[in-house]
Formats: structure tokens, C-alpha cells, sequence
């Protein structure tokens, strides 16, 4: 494969797809790099989850509500038949440090456009009636915009959008280095050049990065676990209930038809210990779910900032490199918005937001 184009997109998840077809529907023609298959990174390793409201984290909060808005206004664009299952979103404050903190930022969450409230225990109870009445609640945040949705929907018709807007999209195809300088890209196919290389490469994103001479300060990849229960015969009928997170522990949990979809941060090497913390965890602020069986669902590598807001910039060329990476769970969130501020920065548009926030060299 010895070809030309005018962007390389390195990257074949969620956010790569999103990148490719924003850029092809702009007429900028285009190829996709995909080590594996489409989608099969930290695109795999996900709840299902699209919500606009994250904690603490107001950038990636409006991120997600141009994202959300994007998702629901596609009408005939590429992911027309994805659902969207809307089902709420309840953080559970148990430290006043808490409640203060999230009061603190409303204005900001708002100024976002997330729709977020705080409501008393028994309001989160009502909301949650699975959470158990020892729990020590002082509150909750409630949001309402938060779906369940169907990723790999996502990926598949991101894919068809950008195919038939003209770009190529090659997996199996490793990338082994990137100059820059000369925009080039070799892979185990050949070699293709191009005017502007997007690196959206996931965990894999730092060292390609770094070879453009930007340094991505990613954590280290992380391997991400979500657990699935037995199904709840005994709950019969199961209660509806948010996407709900315990925010001390990171404790998350939501319905998957008669059973429940866990996660609790990220495991470390010792996966049976943490299994068991978070069973230990479950019961605590659950009850009703004491001793049910947690079995092995979901397991994938993501990418994660510090700070835990998406790295998205570029280093002006030509050749240009531009990055969006470090979207530390994020990036179901925030994709068709990370897709749209990629194409304005290589078309040189002034971005609906400000890519300052969101810079490498806000890091430093």
C-alpha cells in the first residue's frame, strides 16, 4: 500500500470513526488506520452509557451535551438507528465534602447546558429504590440526561457514514511510525502520505504522539472490567433505576435486561481481590443484592488523562498533527463533538469551543 491522502486518522474506535467522518463529509479525503478491528479498543470495554453530566469536569460535560444533542439529531446521518433509552443518571453523596463540592460547580454544569439538581435522600431513594436504607445519604446529583444506547450501533454506522462520504478505512493494519516532517505513515501494508496526521490511537496514542513531537502525559493504559450479575429472579418485578454511581468508591451500576452491569474503577493485578471488593461494595450500598453472582462481562484498554479530560490540539504544519486522545472512559460521551473539533482545526474554522481547555499545553 503506497497511497496518498489528505488526513490520516490513526485510530479505529469510536472517536477515530467520529474524526474520519466529520473530515470526509467535509469533503477532505481520508484514510483510517485500525490495528485491529473497528471499534475493538476502549470502544468495546463500555456500559452503554451516553450521558452529558460528569462531575467536577465541566469541558467534558459540554462536550457531551453537543454530543448527546448530535446523537439525537441524526435523523438520516450515519448512526440514524442507534437507540436511545433514556434512564437518568443519580450520583450518591455520602460526605458533606461532597454535596459542597457538586453545589459548588451547578453554575458552571448549567452553563453547559446539563440539566443537574440536587436532591435529598429520599428523593434519591424514590429515583433508586434499590439503594439501601443503612446507606449514610446526605444527597444525591440527579441529571436526567443520560441513555443507554448500543456502541457498537455507534461504531457501525460511523463506519457507513465515512465510507459513504469517501473515506477508506483499512484494519489490520498496524501502524509502525509516523514522520511528521514529511508526512508519513508506515504500516505493515506500505507507506501512505498525507497533509495532516490524526492521532487517535486510544492507549496507544502517547508513543505515536511522541513521535510528532507532542507529549501526550497519558497515565499508562488501563484495563477496564465490568462485572454482570446473575439474572435478579428474586427481584421480580426488577425496579427501573438509574445509571446510578456511589461517588465515594466509583461504584456504577445499570439494568441490562434482568440483570445488572457493574463497574468500580479499574482493577489491579489481582482481579479475584477486586472482584470481591466490589461485591463487598455492592452489598453495602445495595443490599437487595447481597450475594448475587458477579461474572466477568466486559474487559478493555483505555486511554486516561490526569485530569480526565480529553487531549484534543494540533501542531501546525503543513504537514499538520493533530491529536484527541487521554478521553478516560469519555469517549462514547464525546465523540461526534471531539469529531467536529478535529475537522474545524484542520480546516482552520474557529471551533465551537475553545480547544485551549483542551490542549496538551494546558498540562504544562
Amino acid at each position: 500500500m503506497n497511497a496518498q491522502a489528505q488526513v490520516v486518522v490513526i485510530g479505529g474506535g469510536v472517536i477515530g470513526l467520529s474524526i474520519a467522518y466529520h473530515l470526509a463529509e467535509a469533503g477532505v479525503r481520508t484514510v483510517l488506520l485500525e490495528r485491529g478491528e473497528l471499534g475493538s479498543g476502549a470502544s468495546r470495554a463500555t456500559a452503554d452509557v451516553v450521558r452529558s453530566y460528569f462531575a467536577g469536569n465541566p469541558v467534558s460535560s459540554a462536550m457531551a451535551v453537543r454530543s448527546l444533542e448530535a446523537y439525537q439529531a441524526f435523523g438520516s446521518r450515519p448512526a440514524a438507528q442507534v437507540p436511545l433509552r433514556q434512564v437518568g443518571y443519580l450520583v450518591l453523596l455520602t460526605e458533606p465534602e461532597q454535596v459542597a463540592a457538586i453545589e459548588a460547580e451547578l453554575p458552571a454544569q448549567r452553563a453547559a447546558g446539563v440539566r443537574v439538581e440536587l436532591v435529598d435522600a429520599g428523593e434519591a431513594r424514590r429515583l433508586n429504590p434499590l439503594v439501601g436504607p443503612d446507606l449514610p445519604l446526605l444527597a444525591a446529583a440527579w441529571s436526567p440526561q443520560a441513555y443507554v444506547s448500543d456502541t457498537a450501533a455507534i461504531v457501525a454506522g460511523y463506519a457507513e457514514g465515512a465510507r459513504r462520504a469517501g473515506a477508506k478505512l483499512r484494519t489490520g493494519c498496524p501502524v509502525l511510525s509516523v514522520d511528521p516532517d514529511r508526512g508519513r505513515v508506515e504500516t505493515t501494508d506500505g507507506t501512505i502520505t498525507a497533509e495532516a496526521v490524526v492521532c487517535a490511537a486510544g492507549a496507544w496514542s502517547a508513543p505515536l504522539a511522541r513521535s510528532a513531537g507532542v507529549d501526550l502525559p497519558l497515565t499508562e493504559p488501563v484495563t477496564q472490567e465490568l462485572l454482570l450479575t446473575d439474572p435478579l429472579t428474586e427481584l421480580s418485578p426488577i425496579p427501573s433505576v438509574p445509571v446510578t454511581l456511589h461517588a465515594a468508591s466509583g461504584l456504577l451500576m445499570r439494568l441490562r435486561g434482568d440483570r445488572i452491569l457493574i463497574g468500580m474503577g479499574y482493577p489491579d493485578r489481582d482481579r479475584e481481590a477486586w472482584r470481591a471488593r466490589v461485591a463487598e461494595r455492592l452489598a453495602a450500598t445495595y443490599p437487595r443484592l447481597a450475594g448475587v453472582a458477579l461474572h466477568p462481562a466486559i474487559s478493555g484498554v483505555r486511554d486516561a488523562s490526569p485530569d480526565k479530560t480529553a487531549f484534543i490540539g494540533h501542531r501546525p504544519g503543513p504537514p499538520a498533527f493533530l491529536y484527541a486522545a487521554g478521553f478516560s472512559g469519555h469517549g462514547l460521551c464525546n465523540a461526534p463533538a471531539a469529531g467536529e473539533l478535529v475537522r474545524d482545526l484542520y480546516l482552520g474554522k474557529d471551533p465551537w469551543l475553545d480547544v485551549a481547555d483542551l490542549a496538551v499545553e494546558r498540562a504544562g
